[in-house]
């Protein structure tokens, strides 16, 4: 099997739903990311095997498509979406990972890519000709209607069950966006300048007085969620450009310190719980590579909800020394099939600090009970 290397990774800024990135579509959020990263390693268009991204509202077609063209990539390019919700930006690269394992391909971007403001609505057809369409806000994610909760309530009750009270999981939030504004100015080197934005608009001075006056959106005052403690709807696209040893060894320029993917893991759980999948992925992903919780130096975990970082934290025994050093989603916001591939920037950016042989560790969760989990090494 060949190594896999990532030799740049760039993203866009996260914009809240009808933000900055309002009129955007997502090829034009993309589009600026494939630029960049190839611009950044002095690379041809024509050298690129394959392009993947993750998307989960588009509603359709074959968004990475779109945006490859319109980052004037050659026409010979193949492209392709994935979409396994949450999990589909590190599911790409997961996926162009695999292509230059196996020798298929040399030279692969990948990420993901959301627009809330720009998704479009979707309508179930009716089944009769004098019948209503149906307008719907997500698909089913299990077969069964009993067995595919809410988000927001699966969450709620996850921190009931697992006594993680609302008050701490404002104190979790308030950290959250306490690291992300003193960290904002070393994200410049990840972040591509797109509409003039070139820095996160969410994180904010949030105070526990704040957080108290807030309704609760789910569950009951003393374990419930409220907007401080889950991730906003986001607009964002990032993606890193995958390569091997032979084609890293041709780069002309390498302005970043290649980063190894050592593993990645997919992963499936109890679709009741969503929020725990990435404790499963964690734990056989370390497991399976022989890799001790204390030799992962930098982590990326998801925050969707509070209580869900909570859990995976708490249950992995993850560092929280390690943990979301530059603030999680909850500071950024959540743009669906970009989550993944934004915390995979991240990690490879934190890691270029780190000494030789540090490893990081990213992970998520999606609807439905899945998750993804990446590894690593500087």
């Amino acid at each position: 099997m060949r190594k896999v290397f990532i030799a740049s990774a760039k993203r866009t800024a996260v914009s809240p739903i009808n933000g900055a990135f309002r009129n955007l579509e997502i090829s034009d959020l993309a589009a600026p990311v494939f630029s960049a990263l190839t611009d950044n390693l002095g690379l041809a268009g024509d050298q690129i095997d394959q392009v993947i991204m993750g998307n989960a509202l588009y509603g359709g077609g074959n968004p990475a498509r779109v945006a490859a063209l319109a980052a004037d990539f050659p026409e010979s390019l193949p492209a392709m979406t994935i979409d396994t919700q949450c999990c589909s930006g590190l599911d790409a690269i997961l996926l162009g990972a695999s292509m230059i394992r196996s020798g298929v391909a040399d030279v692969v971007i990948a990420g993901g890519v959301e627009s809330y403001s720009r998704a479009p609505r979707r309508f179930q057809r009716a089944k009769t000709p004098n019948g209503v369409d149906q307008e719907y806000e997500r698909p089913p994610f299990t077969p069964w209607p009993d067995r595919d909760p809410d988000m927001l309530e699966a969450a709620a009750a996850l921190a009931k069950t697992g006594s993680m009270s609302r008050v701490q999981q404002e104190e979790f939030a308030i950290e959250s966006h306490r690291k992300a504004l003193i960290n904002k100015e070393n994200n410049a080197a990840e972040i591509v300048s797109v509409a003039g934005v070139q820095s996160d608009s969410a994180s904010r001075n949030l105070s526990h007085k704040l957080c108290s006056r807030l309704p609760v959106i789910a569950g009951d005052n003393e374990f419930g969620l409220t907007s401080a403690t889950v991730a906003l709807k986001a607009d964002a696209a990032a993606a890193v450009l995958l390569v091997s040893e032979t084609a890293l060894l041709k780069l002309d320029k390498t302005p970043a310190k290649p980063v190894e993917l050592v593993a990645g893991l997919s992963l499936g759980s109890d679709p009741e719980q969503p929020a725990l999948a990435p404790i499963f992925g964690v734990r056989q992903l370390l497991k399976d590579r022989a890799i001790e919780v204390p030799q992962i130096k930098v982590l990326e975990v998801m925050e969707a909800f509070a209580v869900q970082a909570m859990e995976c934290l708490s249950q992995t025994g993850l560092d929280l020394a390690a943990f979301n050093v530059g603030g999680g989603a909850l500071a950024r916001g959540h743009p669906i099939g970009a989550s993944g591939a934004i915390n995979a920037v991240r990690l490879f950016h934190q890691l270029q600090s780190c000494s030789a042989g540090s490893y990081g560790l990213a992970t998520i969760a999606a609807a439905g009970g899945l998750s993804s989990t990446l590894l690593l090494q500087r």
